[in-house]
């Protein structure tokens, strides 16, 4: 609750300009997104022994792409609901840490639909955005075969907010705030589950309606 409220908090105050629109200054009726990614993978234990490696070789801070798409349907009382989807890939490399220590590469991919509440217009918004769907997280050392568990398809919410400004007719910047609630992993062989994750991953890009 306390990370949704500060997505509240952070979407509705980035776009002021939007609440001045006239009425008729409608949001959407459709928007693509693209924008780079910079998820902050944890390095924890539990993460770690999940594939049996140790947490200073986890990589942490990384860097991807998102591609989404909204559709916009109907508005009610200065709130626009909102259709569409994302897919999410980003990747994360790291080099030894101490002596005897391994190279790490981490992935995360995601596709999930999407919900959301917009508020502004067709010049700028900000939005509460969420869904449900598969991700899979992949942490391998350098060399080795992925295990079962880094192919696994985890179920996922993901929840968050930003805003977009349109400088130009057809093109806006837009950013984003995202957290990926992922689920445990299946034990495999002799390691533990993967331990519920809460992933943070900020976004910013273009978009273009």
């Amino acid at each position: 609750m306390l990370r949704l409220a500060m997505v509240l908090m952070l979407s509705l105050t980035v776009c002021p300009a939007a609440s001045a629109q006239p009425p008729s200054a409608r949001i959407g009726p459709f928007v693509v997104d693209l924008r780079a990614t910079f998820p902050n993978f944890p390095t924890t234990v539990p993460l770690a022994n999940s594939r049996g490696i140790g947490s200073t070789d986890l990589p942490g801070l990384g860097l991807g792409v998102n591609v989404g798409a909204h559709l916009y349907l109907v508005r009610w009382r200065g709130i626009t609901f909102g259709i569409g989807g994302e897919v999410m890939a980003a990747r994360a490399h790291s080099t030894p840490a101490t002596p005897g220590g391994q190279a790490i590469t981490e992935r995360y991919t995601s596709i999930a639909p999407q919900l959301s509440l917009n508020f502004g217009g067709k010049r700028g918004w900000s939005y509460l955005s969420g869904g449900i769907g598969p991700s899979t997280w992949s942490i391998v050392p350098d060399g080795s075969a992925p295990l079962a568990v880094d192919e696994e398809r985890l179920k996922t919410i993901n929840y968050g907010g930003g805003a977009r400004w349109f400088a130009k007719e057809h093109v806006a910047f837009t950013f984003d705030v995202r957290f990926y609630a992922i689920n445990p992993s299946t034990p495999q062989l002799a390691f533990p589950s993967s331990p519920r994750t809460t992933l943070l991953i900020v976004g910013a890009g273009v978009s273009i309606r």
